[in-house]
C-alpha cells in the first residue's frame, strides 16, 4: 500500500472542486501510474477512464475509494475481485454494520486498507501520494514519520511550518483493517526515519504496538505519543465519532512508561517535542537538567513556575560554570539557573553567547535555551540569533530558542536558526516540556520478562471461574503469589467467629463478607480484645449486614497502601499501586505500570507517590522495609501476567507497611465476567 505503483481513482471527476478532482490532483503528483474510473466518462483531461475497476488491462496495486458509503462495500468487493492489494476508504462508513463488512472483505482478500474516515497519505520515500484533499507540495521531506488517527491534526501537522519535515505521514482514520502497528512495523523498516510521531484515540493491537515502539526505543529512533480522548467526555468523544473506545489517562501512562515512548499532552506540545528532537542534538549521558538564559526577571521567573508544575528540573551548574559566567556578567547579576542576563543591554551578542556557550558546556545540564522572544520590534533579535548561531557550529550539544509569545515571532530569524539545528520552541509550557523529555531521553525501558508458573495459573484460572470469592479466598491468591497475608479465618454464627479468634489469636479484626467497601456501611470493627467484645461486635454486625463475616489478626501500624491489577479494556492487565486506607480514592495518589514489572520498576512506582515520604519515615517514624514492599508489587505483577485474563481486578486494601514488613490486610479479587 505505502509504496504502490499503480493506483486506481474511483470516483475520479472533472467537476471543479469536487473529491474527485481532488484525487485527480494530488495522483498527478505521485511517483504512481494514474487510472481513473467512473462510468459517467470516457476521459477526464484527456486521460482514459474507465467504467468499472472490473474494466482496467494493468494490475492495480492501490485503490483510491472516493465514493459514499452506500457504494462502498461493492467497490471494495471490486477491487479485491480484480486483485487489488490495498485501498483507502476516505469516507466514514457509517454504522457498525458496514464497518464489519468491510473489515471481513479487506481480510479475506489480504488487502491492507487505510481508513474508513480517513485523509490518505504521502510517502516522501516512494514519492507516492495518496490523498483526497489537497496537502502541501511538496511536502517537506525530513526524517518524521507521523501516523495520527485524527484527519484534521494530519492537515495541520504537514502546513506547521516548523523545523522539521517528513518521511511518512498516515491519516489512518478508524483503521478497519490495518492500524497503528502495521504502520510502525513498516516504519522500523525503513532506515530514513530518525522520529516517529503518533496522535492516536484509540490503540489497537496493542501488543503488536508495544513490540514496535519497544523496538523503536532499542534502535535509538524516538517515539513522541500524544494520545487524546482519556477523559469521560474525552472517551465520549472518541466513541460517538468513530465507534472506538478511548484510552484511559492510566492506561496510557503505563503503556507509554513501558514502552520508552515520550508522551505529550497536547498540539503545541507535540510539535515542540518532534522539532527539538529532530535538530538531532543529543545530550550526554550523564546530564539531565535543563539550562535557559533570559533577559528578563519576569520571564525567568514564569519559566521557573513553569518548570517546577511540570516537574522538570533546572540542572545544578558547576563552580567551574559559575565562575566564568560570573565574570560575564554585569555588576549585580548572579550566576545561576535558570540565568537572568540582562544589565546594561551591552554587547549582547558576546554577553548572552559567551553564557549559552558556558552552560552548553557544563556535566549536568542536558539542553540549553535561550529564553527571549523573537519580536519584530528590536534591532537585538538579530544579536540574539547570532549568539546561540556563534556556538551552534561548534558544539553537537542540544540548543534551543524558547518563546512565550509566538504570534511575535520574526520568522526569517527563525528559520535562520532552523536551518542551524536549533529549535524555535513556540510556548513557554509547550517549550519547558519539550526540554525536559529530550534532557530524560532515552527513557529506561524495563528488560524484565515474564515468567509463568503453568500449574499455579491454571489451578487458580480454575477457581476463578468459580463463585465464593470472600476475603479469607483472596488472601490466599495473595498468598500463592509471595504477598504476606494477615491470618484469617470465616465465621457464620457466634461459635465459628470465637474459634476462629482463638486461632487467629487476639487483638483480632471482624469483618462483613457482604461488601467491597466495608468501611462505608459500618462492616469493619477493629482492635477486638477478648470473646465477650467479639460476640457483642458479631451479633450486631450480622443483624445489620447478615452472618458471614472474616475474623482477621490485627496487623501492626505502618503505611497504608494499596496494591492491585486492573484490566483496562484497551490495554489490558495493569499493576497499580497507590496510597490506601479508607481515603484511597479520595487522595487519587497513585502509579501504575504495564506487567512484567521488575524490581527497579516497583521501587520507582512507590518512590513516585506523593505519600513516598512516608516510606521513608516521617517526623520520627522509622522507615518501611521497602525490601519487602517491593517484592509484594512484584508479587501483583506475576499474578497480573498469570491471571490477567481471567481478572477484572484484584486489590489489597490496605496493604500495611512498616519497619517489620508487609501485610495484607483486607483483599478483594472479582473475576472476569465470562
Amino acid at each position: 500500500m505505502l509504496a504502490a505503483r499503480s493506483v486506481a481513482l474511483v470516483g475520479a471527476s472533472p467537476r471543479p472542486g469536487s473529491f474527485g478532482e481532488r484525487m485527480i490532483i494530488e495522483a498527478r503528483r505521485s511517483s504512481a501510474r494514474m487510472h481513473l474510473v467512473n462510468p459517467r466518462y470516457d476521459q477526464i483531461d484527456g486521460v482514459a477512464c474507465a467504467p468499472s475497476l472490473a474494466a482496467l488491462d494493468e494490475p492495480i496495486d492501490l485503490v483510491l475509494l472516493g465514493v459514499p458509503d452506500a457504494a462502498l462495500l461493492d467497490e471494495l468487493k471490486a477491487a479485491a475481485a480484480i486483485g487489488a492489494r490495498s485501498a483507502v476508504i476516505f469516507g466514514s462508513a457509517h454504522g457498525a454494520a458496514l464497518r464489519s463488512a468491510v473489515t471481513a472483505t479487506a481480510t479475506e482478500a489480504g488487502m491492507a486498507v487505510c481508513g474508513a474516515g480517513c485523509m490518505g497519505f504521502v510517502n516522501n520515500a516512494t514519492g507516492l501520494r495518496a490523498l483526497g484533499y489537497l496537502e502541501p507540495d511538496p511536502l517537506p521531506p525530513g526524517g518524521v514519520s507521523l501516523v495520527t488517527h485524527s484527519g484534521s491534526a494530519f492537515s495541520t501537522l504537514l502546513r506547521s511550518g516548523r523545523g522539521f519535515g517528513f518521511r511518512l505521514a498516515v491519516s489512518s482514520g478508524q483503521e478497519l483493517v490495518t492500524d497503528t502497528a502495521d504502520y510502525v512495523d513498516y516504519i522500523l523498516e525503513d532506515p530514513g526515519t530518525s522520529l516517529i510521531a503518533l496522535l492516536l484515540e484509540t490503540p489497537r493491537s496493542v501488543g503488536r504496538l508495544r513490540s514496535g515502539l519497544r523496538r523503536a526505543a532499542q534502535r535509538g529512533i524516538p517515539v513522541v505519543l500524544l494520545p487524546v480522548g482519556h477523559s469521560p467526555r474525552g472517551r465520549a468523544m472518541v466513541a460517538a465519532h468513530s465507534g472506538a473506545l478511548a484510552g484511559d489517562a492510566a492506561g496510557w501512562q503505563a503503556f507509554c512508561a513501558d514502552t520508552g515512548a515520550v508522551r505529550v499532552s497536547d498540539m503545541a506540545e507535540f510539535v515542540d517535542t518532534i522539532e527539538l528532537f529532530e535538530t538531532g542534538r543529543r545530550r550526554r549521558p550523564e546530564a539531565h537538567g535543563i539550562a535557559t538564559v533570559h533577559d528578563s526577571g519576569a520571564e525567568r521567573a514564569l519559566c521557573a513556575d513553569v518548570a517546577h508544575d511540570l516537574d522538570v528540573e533546572f540542572a545544578e551548574l558547576t563552580d567551574p560554570t559559575l565562575t566564568a559566567i560570573g565574570e560575564l556578567l554585569d555588576d549585580g547579576l548572579a550566576p545561576g539557573n535558570p540565568l537572568d542576563v540582562w544589565g546594561t543591554g551591552a554587547d549582547t551578542r558576546e554577553l548572552f553567547g559567551g553564557c549559552l556557550r558556558a552552560l552548553a558546556a557544563d556535566p549536568g545540564v542536558a539542553v540549553t535555551a535561550l529564553a527571549v522572544d523573537l519580536v519584530t520590534e528590536f534591532d537585538d533579535d538579530t544579536a540574539y540569533a547570532d549568539a546561540i548561531l556563534d556556538i551552534a557550529a561548534d558544539t553537537d550539544a542540544p540548543l534551543a530558542v524558547l518563546t512565550s509569545v509566538p504570534s511575535a515571532i520574526d520568522a526569517p530569524t527563525a528559520r535562520r536558526l532552523r536551518a542551524n539545528r536549533i529549535a524555535v520552541l513556540e510556548g513557554a509550557r509547550s517549550g519547558i516540556a519539550a526540554l525536559g523529555h529530550l534532557a530524560h531521553w532515552p527513557l529506561p525501558v524495563s528488560a524484565a520478562t515474564p515468567r509463568i508458573d503453568d500449574a499455579r495459573a491454571q489451578r487458580w484460572a480454575a477457581r476463578l471461574a468459580e463463585p465464593g470469592w470472600d476475603s479469607p479466598s483472596a488472601f490466599a491468591l495473595l498468598a500463592d503469589y509471595g504477598v504476606a497475608v494477615t491470618r484469617s479465618r470465616t465465621a457464620h454464627s457466634v461459635a465459628e467467629a470465637l474459634s476462629a479468634a482463638a486461632t487467629v489469636g487476639y487483638p483480632v479484626a471482624v469483618k462483613t463478607l457482604g461488601s467491597a467497601h466495608k468501611s462505608d456501611v459500618g462492616g469493619v470493627v477493629l482492635n477486638i480484645a477478648d470473646p465477650g467484645a467479639l460476640r457483642t461486635a458479631y451479633e450486631e454486625m450480622a443483624a445489620r449486614l447478615g452472618s458471614g463475616v472474616s475474623i482477621d489478626a490485627m496487623a501492626p501500624t505502618g503505611v497504608e497502601i494499596s496494591l492491585g491489577v486492573v484490566r483496562d479494556d484497551n490495554f489490558g492487565p495493569l499493576v497499580v499501586v497507590a496510597a490506601g486506607g479508607t481515603l484511597v480514592e479520595l487522595l487519587a495518589d497513585r502509579a501504575v505500570a504495564c506487567p512484567p514489572v521488575s524490581r527497579e520498576t516497583a521501587a520507582g512506582l512507590l518512590r513516585s507517590l506523593n505519600t513516598a515520604p512516608l516510606l521513608a519515615g516521617w517526623r520520627g517514624a522509622p522507615p518501611v522495609d521497602m525490601a519487602a514492599l517491593t517484592d509484594a508489587v512484584v508479587g501483583f505483577s506475576q499474578l497480573a501476567i498469570e491471571l490477567g485474563d481471567h481478572l477484572d481486578a484484584v486489590e489489597a486494601n490496605p496493604v500495611i507497611a512498616s519497619a517489620a514488613g508487609v501485610v495484607a490486610v483486607d483483599a478483594l479479587v472479582i473475576p472476569r465476567a465470562r
